[in-house]
């Protein structure tokens, strides 16, 4: 037993890049994995793969932005597996552009997805954990909000958000039921860049991402080590990016 074997993992924005791979690698340790995102298609052609080499796992449309949506996510869940252990808030979406273009769309975007998504998540959730007595929230995050740069201010402030979030959840939550982790990769190659809507910003995201960015698999990897921990341990933050990152 690995500590992961026999979990009940839901995952969202899980049809691509960091939730796709993360899916993937706890479906291999043993886990029961929900992946949820708004691509069925693709869901269910990433299932129908693992559950093909023996792992078990379920496909969901899910729209975080929707309180009902995500609770229905968990509750398929619970059905088909008999608990949730791990929730992963992973669904995010990335609208560079400077302050002074006043993207309003794209901020309401960023907060709806990055912000509001993780407290819908949070509220379909944390009930079943109270319940159950356990559980564990894991929430990707982004060192754009450890280190502002021109363009990225709102998506910083979107993560950064987050992070305070699950500080404030994991003060409010010392009782040994719960445990949060916020995982903060860097350049990392999925398609996050693909919904920057100023292609000049969007070929420089790119260009940077093919130059530096580390697979998926290296931040799954990361998510796997926190979730493996004994009950009594937390693994509050980690920190994820290439070696040559700034």
């Amino acid at each position: 037993m690995n500590g992961i074997t026999d979990k009940v993992v839901a995952i969202t924005g899980a049809s691509s890049g960091i939730g796709e791979a993360t899916a993937r690698l706890l479906a291999e340790r043993g886990a029961m994995v929900a992946l949820g995102a708004r691509r069925t298609g693709r869901l269910d052609d990433i299932v129908a793969t693992i559950v093909a080499t023996g792992g078990r796992a379920i496909a969901c449309e899910v729209d975080v932005t929707s309180p009902s949506a995500v609770a229905n996510f968990v509750d398929q869940t619970v059905r088909s597996f008999g608990r949730l252990d791990v929730f992963i808030g992973n669904a995010g979406v990335s609208s560079l552009s400077p302050m002074a273009e006043l993207d309003v769309d794209g901020w309401s975007s960023m907060i709806d997805v990055n912000l509001h998504g993780v407290l819908n998540g949070i509220a379909a959730a944390l009930p079943v954990f109270q319940t159950q007595g356990r559980g564990h929230f894991v929430t990707t995050v982004s060192t754009s909000g450890i280190k502002i740069v021109p363009t990225q201010a709102v998506y910083a402030a979107t993560k950064n958000a987050v992070r305070t979030l699950l500080e404030g959840l994991r003060q409010e939550s010392t009782d040994g039921v719960m445990r949060t982790t916020s995982i903060s990769p860097g350049y990392v190659q999925t398609e996050l860049v693909d919904s920057i809507a100023d292609p000049r910003i969007r070929e420089q995201a790119k260009t940077s991402m093919a130059a530096l960015g580390i697979p998926a698999e290296a931040v799954a990897r990361a998510i796997a080590f926190a979730i493996e921990q004994p009950d009594d341990v937390e693994i509050g933050d980690l920190t994820i990016r290439p070696t040559r990152q700034g």
